[in-house]
């Protein structure tokens, strides 16, 4: 690994990151880097990247999110879903110095957990990062197709809404759901501030701006009751994330409002969803959550929602 310089990623390096993805899975993803590279350059302190230097120019790279309150997560976490290494450099070291110098970033930066995502069929990343001293994380990943879901709506009571008591409905034919706009953010934080005890404001701000000004896909979702927002569904789509071929949905957070719970809030937001990423020709939706999260777990697997067989390792840095 002589002659290596370690630096941070800069937006002339796409090209060269493109080339290398391309030649390491076989396929391009250079659509997925060009939103990534786009958003650390428009917000440096949510991503953290560095690109390994040679003789021959850019070797290896790597790239993470700096997370602050997704997946109801309670400190700042790195998630590096972009790690790469030309053929002809492999097995050099260059993987583990990439590591090294991000971990060396997050040290500064006072964030204590580096996390990822792998294939549990990969062998060749889980053993690299096991090297690398990741661990298995308790954190579960599940995941359904896009189907529509099942009509019947156990969690809907008729005496909320007589005007639509036909059981039969779908949810979101009997509650009204509708895009999220930035207006809808102080009640958002509201819902979330009775739903978790914890002021959340600047974590949803941050959400919304990456949400609105992001990919202009907007796939996140709020419901209504004669005006009053009554639960909001924020999810994104991801064209690549952790090295995935299709594009994927990924669902960061979901709540109802207590006062409405029962009544088929999350079922219709759920169901509008899925309706939506169908008609992007979005296969697939994932989310995270805790083996802890019992109710939260229940609905998703009612829902038609599986674990993933996909593994979260994370690895715990000593600052």
């Amino acid at each position: 690994m002589s002659e290596v310089t370690l630096r941070s990623l800069a937006v002339q390096d796409l090209d060269c990151v493109a080339a290398i993805e391309s030649r390491i899975a076989g396929h391009p993803r250079r659509g997925f880097l060009e939103k990534r590279f786009a958003a650390a350059a428009a917000d440096p302190n949510a991503f953290l990247s560095c690109g390994a230097t040679g003789p021959a120019g850019l070797a290896g790279y790597a790239i993470a999110r700096i997370q602050t309150g997704e997946f109801a997560a309670r400190e700042a976490v790195a998630v590096l879903d972009v790690i790469g290494v030309a053929p002809d450099a492999q097995g050099q070291g260059l993987g583990k110095a990439l590591l090294d110098h991000m971990e060396a970033q997050l040290k500064a930066r006072d964030i204590p957990w580096l996390k990822t995502q792998v294939a549990w069929a990969d062998p060749a990343m889980v053993q690299f990062f096991a090297a690398s001293g990741f661990r298995l994380s308790s954190t579960l990943v599940l995941e359904r197709d896009t189907s529509p879901l099942a009509e019947q709506v156990g969690e809907f009571r008729s005496d909320r809404r007589r005007d639509r008591e036909d059981a039969s409905d779908l949810s979101r034919d009997r509650v009204l759901v509708r895009s999220l706009g930035e207006a809808d953010l102080a009640e958002v934080v509201r819902i979330d501030h009775k739903l978790t005890g914890r002021d959340r404001a600047a974590y949803f701000a941050a959400k919304f701006r990456e949400m609105l000004t992001g990919s202009g896909i907007r796939v996140s979702l709020v419901a209504e009751e004669k005006g009053v927002l009554t639960g909001y569904l924020m999810a994104r789509v991801d064209f690549g994330e952790f090295g995935q071929v299709e594009a994927t949905a990924v669902i960061d957070t979901i709540g109802v409002h207590p006062d409405f719970a029962g009544f088929g809030i999350g079922h219709a937001l759920l169901s509008q969803l899925l309706l939506n990423l169908s008609t992007l020709q979005v296969e697939r939706v994932q989310t995270q959550l805790t083996p802890e999260d019992f109710s939260l777990n229940r609905f998703l697997r009612a829902c038609g929602f599986q674990q993933s067989q996909r593994l979260v390792l994370v690895k715990t840095l000593a600052l």
